[in-house]
């Protein structure tokens, strides 16, 4: 009876396993870009494939992106952030990436704008909290991380008494990054009345892949015309003056002028995309005017339909470098492409420079940044290391006349898999305060020597985080 039983479910299974292997082959072959990333599939799935299957239908569909493409259209405001009246084209020897980015992104380069550095929260803090105090009719706020700390319930208050005022807020919050069983910032914002969203956060087990995609940008608008965005968080350590146990040093940057308006449209597809509700034209994207000589324009990136967008933005700037190439960032681990385009600078003479902290908050992102250096050394790059504290910032810097600053670390998980915002800058003046803000921290270079005369042992375990970089 049990023979007979088997016999008979024996086809059954193999044709579903056929099935599963047939429909995996077919998805993977219109859908991936990546080789390696196909052909592991294919292997995995052929190899074992129900398993195979089920952890393909998990991890290996890209919803997000399917997702963002059900949402694309004309939005309410998208007249405004492609306004004309604004738009300008870079005239000098960048005119050729200026004009790339342009097809890259589809929004135009931006005159009349003011970019303000501001370090630390010592300097930020104050002016992000003065301008939610201060708003009348709207307060757009994003952040990966919002610590349920003093200064977060310092945000808190402003919020809310925003709120009560009758602005419009809305506060945006990463699904992970600001807790993920339990948002006490949300849970306090709700209870009080402001609309909160929690970026990609579910507790059902077929949605827990999102756990890998994460909402790593920072956003302030107040009022549609004060602006803020960079690689602060919300949180005590962002604080040098209170002497926090782990001290973080960041930069972020105030903006005013019509560029305002891409950055509160990064925000609202964000929003649109985790809630469902559409922002107003008339109301969060006010008539802008001019504040500055800046030329700038946003940049997002992440995996839906913006996908590495900011990673070819970076690569075709090195590219065109004719004498520098300044980077400061508190995670370096590229990918081979990266690689190859500033090992290629660093050989035709460019001065390449990469500035990382001696010590990061992940300690296995150091090790494998040690195994993956010398390639970069072998180029000619210089590597340098900032002494303490852990420097968050993240600033690129081409031939002293143009910058790229916001959220995007350089490393697979925020090239490829995380939200992120950057903003993009034709400025001799401004790129010439962050090249020197960032040769102020070359504090200690890093050489061949010093890596050669790591232990064995401490140069298998780097080797071996090497290995993870596709995930760190």
């Amino acid at each position: 009876m049990i023979y007979t039983y088997v016999t008979f479910l024996a086809p059954i299974v193999l044709a579903l396993r056929l099935c599963i292997v047939a429909v995996v082959i077919v998805h993977v072959l219109l859908t991936k870009r990546d080789v390696g990333a196909s052909i592991g599939w294919i292997g995995v799935t052929v190899l074992m494939p129900l398993t195979g299957g089920i952890l393909y239908s998990m991890f290996g569909i890209n919803r997000v992106r399917r997702r963002a493409k059900r949402l694309v259209g004309l939005h309410p405001w998208h007249s405004r952030t492609m306004t004309s009246r604004w738009r300008r084209g870079e005239e000098g020897r960048f005119a050729p990436l200026a004009e790339m980015v342009t097809k890259l992104t589809q929004r135009p380069l931006l005159a009349g704008n003011l970019v303000t550095p501001l370090h630390d929260g010592d300097s930020a803090y104050p002016q992000m909290l003065a301008a939610i105090e201060g708003a009348q009719s709207t307060v757009l706020l994003c952040s990966y991380i919002f610590r349920p700390d003093e200064i977060g319930y310092k945000f808190c208050d402003a919020l809310i008494a925003a709120h009560q005022r009758g602005a419009q807020v809305r506060v945006l919050v990463d699904g992970v990054g600001s807790g993920y069983f339990h948002c006490a910032i949300a849970s306090r914002l709700t209870r009080a009345g402001v609309p909160v969203g929690r970026f990609m956060h579910s507790m059902l087990p077929w949605r827990m892949p999102f756990i890998n995609m994460r909402d790593h940008k920072k956003i302030l608008v107040v009022d549609g015309r004060i602006g803020f965005m960079g690689g602060l968080n919300i949180g005590r350590e962002n604080l040098t003056a209170l002497h926090p146990l782990h001290p973080v040093s960041d930069t972020h940057f105030r903006i005013a002028g019509p560029v305002i308006h891409q950055l509160s449209e990064a925000f609202a597809r964000d929003w649109t995309f985790t809630t469902g509700e559409e922002l107003l034209a008339d109301l969060f994207f006010p008539e802008q005017k001019a504040h500055g000589d800046s030329l700038t324009r946003i940049v997002t990136a992440g995996p839906d339909s913006d996908l590495e967008k900011i990673e070819y933005t970076m690569l075709q700037a090195i590219s065109m470098a004719r004498h520098s190439v300044r980077l400061m960032t508190p995670y370096f681990l590229p990918d081979d492409r990266f690689l190859t385009e500033l090992a290629l600078a660093a050989l035709r003479g460019i001065e390449v420079d990469i500035v990382v902290p001696r010590h990061s908050n992940h300690v296995v992102i150091d090790w494998a940044r040690a195994a993956n250096l010398p390639r970069f050394l072998d180029s000619g790059c210089r590597v340098w290391q900032a002494r303490p504290p852990f420097n968050h910032s993240k600033l690129m810097v081409v031939d002293r006349h143009w910058s790229f600053v916001g959220s995007s670390n350089i490393d697979v998980r925020s090239l490829r898999l995380n939200f992120e915002i950057n903003l993009e800058i034709y400025d001799d003046t401004l790129a010439a305060t962050i090249d020197g803000f960032i040769i102020r921290h070359r504090h200690e270079r890093l050489t061949h020597h010093d890596l050669d005369r790591r232990s064995l042992p401490i140069r298998l375990r780097d080797a071996s985080a090497r290995l993870l970089l596709p995930y760190l």
